[in-house]
């Protein structure tokens, strides 16, 4: 029987591993996600030509990525959810919905993408927020299903807003294995996760997991101290990185792609990614 799931998931990894840039932060609606991210095209044509495995985007910006001719552009990887907790200010009502509720997956289906991402948002005191994700999950889960197509599902384990202004993540091994196993119990063909805040400790996140686990890179970081935790998360069986702000809002994305491309594919260390970057070559 032909597996068209099958098919997607071997364009989007190489020999088990991927590295997906992110930017798909226009549907947060929170304007610090979108310095560097001003000209999509020019954003979209540069990291194409970087030669990351993947790019993760929303519908209405997919078509930058689809319309390079050729064979060799990276896959497309569609987010088709969006949600409101990434603002610094509570909401009153804190929601997540699906960007096309009648057929979540049918958009991704006609773009050609390798594989839809959903959120499954754990907030603190916010039980209508996730099972708006259970519900939004169960239906893509169906539709996946049907089309053939993979599902990365992105656990959430976040602070409480008052912590630090907005919500922000909560490295707690124990609620991000917890979470991830929710997840791949839901059906998860990939998986998302936030690192723990020890990294020698995501080991677990892979076992919980039982699938291919991308980390998740959150916010702009000290690129030195990314390169660091990413070889560490990589040496506790990490399959690659979904990293958006971390790429994008840096001075040389496309030397930081091909960087942790190294990294990922090629066995380099922290010193070695570091090394790349700071060379280009």
């Amino acid at each position: 029987m032909y597996d068209s799931k099958k098919v997607r998931m071997n364009r989007l990894f190489r020999a088990g591993k991927c590295l997906d840039v992110a930017i798909d932060h226009g549907v947060c609606n929170e304007p610090s996600f979108l310095e560097g991210l001003e000209d999509m095209g020019r954003v979209v044509a540069m990291l194409a030509n970087a030669g990351p495995d993947a790019i993760q985007m929303n519908l209405g910006q997919a078509d930058l990525l689809q319309e390079i001719p050729g064979k060799a552009k990276p896959a497309l990887v569609m987010r088709i959810d969006m949600g409101n907790p990434y603002n610094r200010t509570r909401h009153r009502e804190m929601w997540a919905i699906l960007q096309n509720e009648a057929d979540p997956v049918l958009p991704a289906v006609k773009l050609d993408a390798a594989c839809v991402v959903v959120n499954l948002f754990m907030l603190p005191d916010e039980p209508g927020l996730f099972r708006q994700c259970v519900a939004n999950i169960s239906q893509v889960r169906q539709d996946c299903e049907r089309y053939g197509m993979p599902l990365m599902i992105e656990p959430l384990v976040m602070q409480p807003n008052s912590e630090r202004g907005g919500y922000l993540v909560d490295g707690d091994a124990e609620k991000i294995v917890t979470l991830v196993r929710l997840a791949r119990e839901m059906g998860a063909d990939i998986i998302k996760a936030d690192p723990t805040s020890d990294p020698r400790e995501f080991h677990r996140v892979i076992t919980a997991a039982r699938c291919p686990v991308l980390v998740r890179g959150g916010g702009k970081a000290d690129l030195r101290q990314v390169f660091a935790n990413s070889y560490e998360l990589m040496q506790q069986g990490a399959h690659g990185m979904v990293y958006g702000r971390n790429i994008y809002q840096h001075g040389e994305p496309a030397r930081v792609v091909r960087a942790l491309m190294a990294m990922i594919h090629e066995g380099a260390n922290a010193g070695q990614a570091w090394r790349l970057y700071e060379t280009g070559t």
